[in-house]
């Protein structure tokens, strides 16, 4: 990997900002896509999209990241100064308490704090409870409600994970906070880099969207605004990979995955067969998935007439955490194969996949 795409990795990977504060994440994106593209598309309740102006006979080609990751938000602030709050996006409590956080305030203000965790001495002869993520408190240091107020704490401020990026002993191996889905967000630039230069036999609307945690919100308004042909979510998904269990899905450096199933989308053959076509040709390694969960493709069937769609990405371990595991092949093959359906999607292949008659 080249030091330029390591540095943009770990901007991005480090950079907070959780669903409905995308900002500073916005802003960045914006700056470095902007040079990339034909035209620029922005609106802060949808996303960033860059367009790049290729055939136009061809398709409009939509690749998606989105810029939101999970955090929390202040639902009260306690007498003792202790704040409680409610989870932007799916958290496993077990992965919540004893990690640091910034707690981001409506006036700018950007304190350290860390979810509360019982220490050991406290839990003798007591029960273990079911612990929600929203059960956990969050503990910035006041020492009571109106010191918090006196430092500009309001409910509704957001709490966001603090985790610096590092490059692990085996360095095809990194760990992160936020690769679902700063993934994304690296891989649109890094691909639009390698398309300068580059007429494509369609036109791309390459960018990221807002709110996808909390329902693929930003999704829904970016394709109703700039109505693409097709839709590819370019997103991280859960690796299951280190019991040694046979038939596992989603391993690292097996590739890139190609999303065939989740609850929102069931992907089209003649799309999956499109795909892996595309790999094979280009010798970029990838792997089939089912998923448990969702991404912003299952926003593509509530737009207009419904909009073919699949979600491509990689998988990661520990994602929706402060510590993801994720592989630096994955990522290469992700953005190889985003190039090579870029280069590839012309007007009698998008004829093709949904069936008409050319």
């Amino acid at each position: 990997m080249e030091e330029k795409c390591w540095q943009r990795i770990v901007k991005y990977t480090e950079l907070q900002g959780t669903s409905g504060q995308e900002e500073a994440v916005a802003q960045a994106f914006q700056s470095d896509l902007t040079p990339l593209v034909d035209e620029v598309w922005a609106n802060p309740d949808a996303g960033v999209f860059g367009i790049k102006k290729g055939q136009p006979s061809g398709p409009k080609i939509m690749f998606a990241a989105h810029l939101d990751e999970v955090g929390f938000m202040v639902a009260a602030i306690l007498p003792t100064g202790a704040l409680q709050v409610v989870p932007l996006g799916g958290w496993n409590p077990m992965t919540v308490s004893a990690q640091r956080f910034t707690l981001f305030t409506k006036k700018g203000q950007q304190y350290p704090l860390v979810s509360a965790g019982l220490a050991p001495h406290l839990m003798r002869g007591r029960a273990q409870a079911d612990v929600k993520a929203a059960d956990i408190l969050f503990d910035a240091g006041f020492e009571s409600a109106a010191q918090a107020a006196d430092f500009g704490v309001a409910v509704g401020d957001f709490i966001v994970p603090s985790t610096p990026t590092t490059r692990l002993a085996n360095p095809n191996r990194v760990v992160s906070k936020a690769w679902d889905n700063r993934f994304g967000v690296v891989t649109i630039l890094t691909a639009l880099e390698a398309l300068q230069g580059v007429r494509t036999p369609n036109t791309l609307l390459m960018g990221a969207n807002v709110q996808e945690e909390v329902g693929l919100r930003g999704a829904k308004a970016s394709l109703q605004a700039l109505q693409p042909d097709l839709f590819f979510a370019i997103d991280s998904s859960a690796a299951n990979d280190l019991d040694q269990q046979a038939g596992r899905q989603g391993q690292l450096d097996q590739g890139t995955l190609l999303r065939v199933f989740d609850p929102t989308v069931v992907t089209r053959p003649k799309l999956q067969a499109l795909i892996q076509q595309t790999a094979e040709e280009n010798d970029i390694p990838y792997q089939s998935f089912v998923s448990p969960g969702g991404t912003d493709a299952g926003a593509s069937a509530q737009v207009g007439m419904g909009i073919p769609a699949v979600a491509l990405g990689v998988a990661s371990r520990s994602i929706h955490s402060h510590e993801t595991v994720w592989s630096v092949p994955d990522f290469e093959a992700a953005v190889a194969l985003v190039v090579a359906l870029a280069k590839k999607i012309d007007q009698k292949t998008y004829d093709e996949l949904v069936g008409r008659s050319c």
